[in-house]
């Protein structure tokens, strides 16, 4: 059964039947691209680490060895490793090194990108397709198929910044075409679903090319009407933080790069689920992605897309340790600390769980320390507490007997388990003490059964 929304909670998903929360640590996006990656490698590597998603660039937008200063990129295939959704049709005048015929697809590429989701549900591991991206310097349109120097038909005669604007009709309409191929290339495959473009709003200027990505939302839509399944839409909303105020009815998922809590409790109230679709930017070190991870979810988000820059196409398991130039953090330790939230999560019965802060109550004053809960009230909680050695707080939950674990987030691990008789009104009978902790740690509580 293809990925979904969950039928008992929207703000979740759920997969051949069952609720699922999305935990990725994957490689730059080029992985099928990049003829030179070993996608086999990475995929078993994913779910060795007992992951479950991986984000994929389409092939419309590359970049070039050097981009960003990303050292290893697997978005930056080498001279002659590039594996493009269009047919070559000769020698480039431009920064790419072949010219394509836009009206012929490569039998190649499908095969690949086929392939490479076929491995991925063997595996269980879901698909974000990204369709498209903003380009962020001349150099990197000059490098697309889609610049008219680097295609036999005579479009992209324009700048970076007027690619997608549904007013370039002759190049919206190539556009619209290859959506409706991979539509129907990939109607078949369940653990998939699609993002549109990539970090539209680049600009920062309020310009995210709305008209044109409804124009793709609508190209998607109508594709699949004929077809047996219908897969989920996902919309690429904003950096860090937005309140959405509109939103086309068609769009599933909205995702956040490098989320605030925040991204998920302002727009909580549109009933889909929401992501953290990229990190980076916070060092090499775990924690930072860690701590932002745990925050998200457990304001209410359902996926978290982590930028792992330990894959590369020397090292496809995910093992570089050379990651001084890159803008994140990835490795074997990371993927193990992920995991532990990923397994947090599923020990609840997650879909019946909504943010529950206010339960909160009279916590010491700290202004370093944070804490973020879900809840189905009166039944089961999940707590978690960043920023202070050791916190007190009293909760604010029905009456009751409760069954309380203090998880290591880090390894995973059980710290201490206590029970606490609830009673409303009664401070000292609903006051937690923590055990102590260097940076972060997560509360499950549980009601006893009678």
């Amino acid at each position: 059964m293809v990925l979904q929304l969950s039928q008992k909670n929207p703000h979740y998903l759920e997969f051949r039947g069952k609720p699922i929360v999305l935990i990725g640590s994957g490689e730059h996006y080029g992985a099928v691209l990049n003829q030179e990656f070993d996608y086999l490698t990475y995929l078993d590597e994913i779910a060795r680490a007992g992951l479950n998603l991986t984000r994929l660039f389409s092939g419309t937008y590359r970049e070039i060895p050097g981009s960003f200063q990303i050292k290893h990129n697997t978005l930056a295939p080498r001279r002659g490793a590039y594996v493009c959704p269009w047919a070559q049709a000769g020698s480039g005048a431009g920064a790419g090194e072949e010219v394509y015929d836009l009206k012929r697809y490569s039998a190649d590429y499908f095969a690949r990108l086929k392939d490479f989701l076929r491995e991925a549900e063997r595996r269980d591991v879901i698909v974000e397709l990204v369709l498209f991206c903003f380009y962020y310097t001349d150099q990197l349109w000059q490098n697309s198929p889609l610049w008219i120097g680097n295609n036999v038909n005579g479009v992209g005669d324009c700048s970076r910044l007027q690619v997608y604007r549904i007013d370039k009709t002759k190049l919206l309409e190539f556009q619209k075409k290859l959506v409706q191929k991979l539509a129907g290339e990939l109607n078949g495959f369940d653990n998939l679903y699609y993002e549109i473009i990539n970090e539209p709003y680049v600009l920062f200027n309020g310009e995210s090319f709305l008209g044109w990505q409804n124009c793709m939302i609508e190209a998607l839509v109508q594709a699949e009407s004929k077809l047996p399944k219908k897969h989920l839409i996902a919309q690429n909303i904003y950096n860090r933080t937005f309140h959405v105020e509109s939103l086309h009815p068609a769009v599933s998922i909205l995702n956040f790069h490098y989320a605030l809590p925040s991204a998920a409790g302002a727009n909580y109230h549109l009933n889909r689920p929401i992501a953290d679709d990229e990190t980076g930017f916070a060092g090499q070190e775990p924690l930072p992605y860690r701590r932002e991870a745990w925050r998200f979810m457990l304001c209410g988000g359902a996926i978290v897309s982590h930028l792992d820059y330990s894959y590369t196409t020397d090292h496809p398991d995910g093992t570089e340790s050379d990651l001084d130039q890159t803008p994140g953090c990835g490795g074997p330790e990371m993927r193990r600390q992920l995991l532990v939230l990923r397994e947090f999560i599923e020990r609840f019965d997650f879909v019946a769980l909504k943010p529950h802060d206010e339960i909160i109550l009279n916590l010491a004053y700290n202004p370093n320390v944070q804490i973020h809960a879900l809840g189905n009230p009166g039944k089961e909680y999940a707590v978690y507490i960043t920023g202070g050695e050791q916190v007190t707080t009293e909760l604010g939950i029905p009456e009751g007997t409760y069954q309380v674990e203090w998880i290591d987030t880090v390894n995973g691990a059980l710290i201490r388990r206590e029970t606490m008789n609830a009673m409303p009104g009664h401070a000292a009978q609903n006051r937690l003490v923590s055990p102590r902790f260097a940076e972060d740690i997560a509360l499950r509580i549980v009601r006893a059964r009678s």
